[in-house]
């Protein structure tokens, strides 16, 4: 890349033209690639810093949830890698069994086939080459935004290397007792045909019925009880009634018999201590086959366990329930058959009646459908000994989650953790490393074993079902950097444990806690110290973006319009810690004005500054005299150092100092859009409002002074933009390739994190000229001046401040066309601002306002403001407005009587100015 100069800025930012090109130099020259032997941990100098990327879907395409969690993951390891250390971004994708199969098996039904009809090895050579053929796309299209990713330590799932670390962490499991097959009640999803775990099968509020049903007494079909249920197609699979065992009202009911309704089978009353005596009417149907609550008690009481509802969601006996489902109801989907058995019911003088029934209900997160509770043969993780300590490192501080209210739910689900269902009725994914044979032998191998069994040497086989695509997953921070092929290796000593964890609070059970266990199992470390979760991109009606409600935001459409620095810059921005950031689909320009507008900006103080300081070198910082300083230096070398600090405290601390973070800093740092706010002011409002402006004239005339302005304006615009690059790395980039004296082959991307420079005792001289000049511009919008009216600003009460005001006397005038004086003010009508210290500010406004009629229209307003007032603070001291009307409309009248009591005085203030009474 050649080195550009500041002679051929162009007058407006292509960021088309710019953004691509700058990338792949980047890329040519290996500054993302994080070396081993660097690390400190390896014998280098260099503290690591490590970060590795939720992998997305390796068939996934980018969205804006994506754009936001890459840029706030890349702000933060750009900052790093600038502040020196070894700093690794790992990237990657996950080969997503549900989601990828699902694809593929829609794919081959445009064929008119099935995955049976391919057979298991035919589809998933299929979906493998569907994966090479279109997977990866989204690490392409991250490049777009300005991922800074060690490219060449891409990683994937399902690759050799990774698919033996889940082999490993299998293996181990099971041979330490934690990993067991077990028959009980799981989620199982009737579209995938597979079963999920917990978190996979994720709540949604629906509108239901509760259906209140007669069951008869087998004997004495005159009695009945009745039960409710929000399923009845399940009744069919009904064992019993059960009532509390202390419940005195039905005691003598227990061991007699009911007569199911429809199936016609004889089932007991049962006693079980799990029902609520004070619930409903104290009875509870109990369906072992298709409620998790049901299979425990079930258990518990030795009952029959009779499956009603086939794999696919139909009705069928399909295991232990011979003469349970009349032939007019089997093969009917579940749902229908739920109408029908309803109809059957009311028919039959069974229904009782139905009440409308708002509920939870479960859901396949993948597909949407209504997840089925199901008995079936899975494989278990037992849990508590995994999360006990893993809820330990939180609670004493060696792990934080940012934001703090997010604890809370780690801890309560940890407390109240079950049992992990892995395994997967899929093909696609890492098949479970088990062979059993018809003698009974099992074991589970970290390599395929021999087709024969050792033990009877018959022919054993492999288990059918995959693991959840999370066990490999789970793995992530440790098998990416070589665990276990490379235990000891380079990699795995430099850069782990990792440290931030950036991801989005619906995935923190899914995959942030289960890391958590797996580092601590498998290396006896913590995977990371900080767990960041940020908020959720949403439309401007708080709906989470998404494909379904064609709500989404392309990122590389608002790449294409505004440049990839826009699109991170309103991101990150408008990204308070853990708050949604809200955007609209249908307005791109209004959504991304922010970053737009800012990239123009500094684009244009860019311009200006280098053309105005020219390509001659200049002096170091360190260099200048500083007893030659104006005062509007030593203000901006103090900005500069308000302005790193505020950035480092935002952005920090990077990492606990003795393993686990205190109290006091468990919530600091990572305010991301704090950061973005002091880097922007420092730039547009320190820099480019006062600092350049002060130094225009003194560019013009050779000498010291010149040669102290140029090299302040360029220090400062340099560290100025070090500070905004993890955020804006393109923009930023280019036009630090523009300084004067800027060694070529040398980048920003690496160039080091700024330090405050030594603070000056003279700033304040410089804060007295801002605020003379603030209050003359104030006085002329209160008194709707226009801006080419002179006017003569008389300064008293303070003699030194009034010195140095006048001392800048001509800078003054340039910044809000008035005249600094000393003398006092003629008596007459005048606007008065007192600044801090005492100094007055008094431009007199005789001649320059029609004093009379200015007057007239203030105190007419300001009767309409009074009576408006009075009819308001009427309101407010009435009771029984502020006792029933809502609290946020109290709120809302007293914020506008604070408004409108400052508007009333400062009415006042300028009708005395103006000789009122």
């Amino acid at each position: 890349m050649t080195n550009p100069t500041a002679s051929d800025i162009p007058a407006q930012y292509d960021a088309g033209g710019t953004e691509r090109a700058l990338y792949e130099a980047w890329d040519a020259a290996g500054l993302f690639h994080a070396d081993a032997a660097h690390s400190n941990r390896n014998g280098g100098s260099r503290d690591p810093f490590t970060i590795v990327i939720p992998p997305p879907n390796v068939t996934a395409v980018l969205h804006v949830g994506h754009g936001l969690n890459n840029a706030v993951q890349d702000v933060i390891v750009r900052w790093r890698r600038m502040a020196g250390d070894e700093a690794l971004w790992v990237p990657g994708t996950d080969h997503a069994g549900i989601a990828t199969q699902n694809v593929v098996e829609k794919l081959i039904a445009q064929e008119g086939k099935t995955r049976f009809d391919l057979g298991r090895e035919a589809f998933v050579a299929r979906t493998a080459d569907f994966v090479h053929e279109t997977g990866g796309v989204i690490l392409q299209q991250l490049r777009a935004i300005g991922a800074s990713a060690d490219w060449r330590r891409t990683a994937y799932t399902l690759s050799p290397e990774l698919s033996r670390a889940v082999r490993e962490a299998f293996v181990r499991l099971y041979e330490k007792g934690l990993i067991y097959r077990g028959y009980r009640v799981i989620h199982w999803c009737p579209r995938c045909l597979t079963s999920l775990s917990d978190e996979e099968a994720e709540f949604k509020d629906m509108h239901g019925k509760l259906y209140h049903v007669r069951y008869p007494f087998a004997d004495d079909a005159s009695r009945s009880i009745t039960v409710a249920t929000t399923r009845p197609e399940t009744m069919l699979g009904d064992v019993a009634v059960a009532v509390h065992p202390d419940d005195e009202r039905y005691k003598a009911l227990v061991g007699t018999e009911l007569l199911l309704p429809i199936s016609n089978v004889r089932i007991p009353i049962v006693a079980d201590s799990f029902v609520d005596k004070e619930f409903g009417t104290g009875m509870v149907k109990l369906t072992p086959a298709h409620d998790p609550n049901d299979f425990e008690a079930g258990k518990r009481l030795g009952l029959a366990m009779p499956v009603v509802i086939s794999p696919d969601g139909h009705m069928d006996e399909v295991h232990d329930a011979e003469g349970r489902v009349p032939a007019s109801l089997r093969g009917l989907e579940r749902f229908e058959a739920r109408k029908k058995i309803v109809k059957m019911l009311e028919q039959q003088g069974y229904l009782d009646k139905i009440d409308q029934h708002h509920h939870a209900v479960r859901h396949c997160y993948r597909c949407h459908t209504v997840v089925e509770p199901r008995l079936s043969d899975q494989w278990f993780v037992k849990m508590a000994p995994l999360a006990k300590p893993a809820l330990d490192v939180v609670k004493n501080g060696t792990v934080r989650i940012v934001p703090e209210r997010w604890e809370a739910v780690y801890v309560n689900w940890m407390e109240g953790i079950r049992d992990w269902n892995i395994s997967r009725q899929l093909w696609w994914g890492h098949r479970i490393p088990v062979w059993r044979c018809a003698c009974g032998h099992e074991g589970a191998f970290r390599e395929d074993p021999s087709p024969t069994c050792p033990k009877c040497g018959g022919a054993w086989t492999q288990d059918e079902d995959v693991l959840d695509t999370w066990f490999s997953s789970w793995l992530w921070p440790i098998s990416t950097l070589g665990w276990p092929d490379k235990a000891d290796g380079a990699d795995l000593k430099a850069f782990y444990p990792t440290d931030v964890l950036v991801t989005a609070p619906e995935i923190l059970f899914f995959w942030v806690a289960r890391m958590i266990m797996a580092g601590l199992e498998f290396t006896g470390r913590v995977p990371f110290h900080s767990v960041y979760l940020h908020g959720t991109v949403r439309d401007m009606q708080h709906r989470k973006m998404s494909k379904s409600l064609g709500n989404g935001i392309d990122p590389l459409e608002v790449v294409e319009k505004f440049g990839a620095d826009a699109l991170r810059w309103t991101m990150i921005a408008g990204m308070g810690l853990g708050v949604d950031v809200l955007l609209d689909p249908d307005d791109l320009e209004k959504s991304f004005a922010p970053g737009r507008n800012f990239a123009t900006k500094l684009w244009n103080i860019g311009r200006f500054l280098l053309m105005q300081v020219g390509q001659e070198p200049v002096r170091p910082l360190a260099s200048l005299d500083r007893s030659k300083f104006r005062s509007a230096d030593h203000w901006i070398v103090n900005r500069l150092a308000d302005a790193v600090a505020d950035c480092d405290t935002s952005l920090g601390p990077v990492r606990p100092a003795n393993g686990a973070w205190p109290e006091n800093q468990r919530q600091a740092g990572l305010r991301l859009d704090a950061y973005a706010e002091s880097a922007r002011r420092f730039l547009w409002n320190d820099l480019a409002d006062w600092y350049v402006e002060s130094s225009k004239n003194r560019l013009a005339e050779p000498g010291d002074d010149r040669e102290i302005a140029r090299a302040l304006l360029v220090h400062c615009f340099d560290q100025g933009l070090r500070l905004l690059h993890p955020i804006m790395p393109f923009i930023t980039e280019t036009m630090w390739q523009r300084l004067p004296g800027h060694t070529a082959g040398t980048w920003l991307v690496t160039a080091s994190w700024p330090t405050a420079p030594a603070r000056s005792d003279l700033a304040h001289e410089f804060e007295v000229v801002k605020d003379v000049i603030t209050a003359v511009r104030q006085i002329r919008n209160d008194y709707v001046l226009p801006p080419t009216q002179p006017l003569t600003a008389h300064l008293a009460g303070n003699d030194a401040a009034a010195a140095l005001a006048l001392a800048e006397k001509a800078f003054v005038h340039r910044m809000c066309r008035a005249d600094l004086t000393s003398s006092a003010a003629a008596s007459g009508a005048a606007a008065h601002s007192l600044l801090d210290g005492g100094l007055e500010v008094v431009i007199p406004l005789e001649g320059i306002v029609d004093i009379a009629k200015e007057r007239g229209k203030l105190e007419t307003e300001l009767a309409q403001l009074d009576k408006q007032l009075t009819g308001l603070r009427g309101r407010l001291s009435n009771a029984g407005f502020t006792a029933k009307a809502p609290a946020a409309v109290v709120e809302a009248e007293r914020a506008k009587e604070a408004e409108w009591t400052a508007r009333s005085a400062l009415l006042r203030a300028k009708i005395t100015a103006m000789g009122g009474a």
